[in-house]
């Protein structure tokens, strides 16, 4: 059956490509995004102008640390559901403005939830992070394992909002469902991920900054293995762990309705080998400047997707070889260079 969703973050990378597939599947989207200049706004009003060829689809621009605004959209749309995919992103940035996700990541979901919970929302889906797992260093990555140890303010304000999201499912029965992205990369990609980056500079022939020497390990996952996930999880609300214990309390569960899922390939790829396919899929070859590990950033991640599988039937599979095959192809005509 066809349902009234809120995206937030409608603009953004994941935002655009769920909102699609929601629509394809005749469900109505309430879009919300500040169109935020992160990065270049034109591509956030590009695929916006996609969108709104669909009479199903109503765009708000309105920043998440706006209360008012933010319950407004609330009241006068009243979504029985809502996917919370905007946030400040990037682990990088976090570095340098990190107060930028204290106001969207924390003050900004903190609306998402008290709009949620005052307009009788049947389910919350939102967006974390792989970035969660830290200094974990046990592959594959399980939800239920503890992550305590967060190497960036990017990944605290994520494992923040899963503690939060938990916080109303136990006292306001609010049904919530955390999402761990990995590495997530396709068409319509954001420009300050590795991907674009790479691609940009390759075709310019300018060198591409390799951090770790090369030696990083991805989950890296194509955007439409993303949004099955997502997709698939709009139709299934989390119920209460029965077996749930506070002996042993399990990270991934609770005796409240509150469920996390890992969302990756389930196949991790090393960077160099990555590049390689993408200098395949370009016809070019990179100029190559190795660099040492970032601070923030993670030598590994390995996602462990056995509950997604369980709960819905559903494993990423794209291959990096389709998938960057498919971002080099949309990228050329997009950017309008002939091959």
């Amino acid at each position: 059956m066809s349902k009234k969703i809120m995206v937030t973050g409608a603009a953004g990378f994941i935002g655009f490509h769920l909102s699609k597939k929601l629509l394809q599947n005749n469900d109505q989207v309430i879009g919300v995004d500040n169109l935020n200049d992160y990065y270049d706004v034109q591509l956030k009003r590009d695929r916006l102008e996609q969108l709104e060829k669909s009479s199903s689809f109503i765009f708000h621009q309105e920043s998440l640390e706006n209360r008012e605004a933010i319950q407004a959209v609330f009241e006068r749309h009243q979504p029985e559901l809502v996917v919370n995919l905007a946030a400040q992103a990037g682990v990088r940035y976090s570095l340098t403005n990190p107060y930028a996700y204290i106001d969207s990541n924390i003050a900004g979901f903190m609306n998402i939830l008290e709009a949620c919970r005052h307009n009788n929302v049947k389910h919350l889906i939102y967006a974390s992070s792989s970035s969660v797992y830290g200094a974990n260093t046990k592959m594959p990555f399980s939800v239920h394992q503890n992550v305590d140890h967060p190497l960036s303010l990017y990944a605290a304000t994520k494992k923040a909002n899963e503690l939060m999201a938990h916080t109303y499912s136990h006292l306001y029965g609010l049904p919530t469902t955390g999402l761990r992205f990995f590495t997530v990369y396709g068409p319509w990609g954001r420009p300050d991920m590795a991907l674009f980056l790479f691609t940009k500079a390759i075709i310019a022939g300018e060198p591409i900054k390799i951090f770790n020497h090369g030696k990083m390990r991805r989950d890296f996952t194509y955007i439409d293995d993303i949004v099955e996930g997502i997709f698939r999880l709009t139709r299934r609300q989390p119920e209460p762990n029965s077996a749930w214990s506070g002996d042993h309390p399990d990270p991934g569960t609770s005796y409240a309705p509150y469920r996390l899922y890992n969302i990756g390939n389930n196949q991790p790829v090393e960077l160099l080998r990555f590049i390689a396919v993408l200098e395949e899929k370009i016809g070019l070859t990179a100029k190559k400047e190795f660099l040492p590990l970032q601070d923030g950033d993670v030598p590994a991640t390995f996602a462990d997707v056995d509950d997604l599988m369980r709960d819905v039937g559903f494993k990423p599979g794209t291959s990096i070889e389709d998938g960057i095959g498919r971002f080099v192809d949309w990228y050329k005509q997009y950017y309008q260079i002939s091959s």
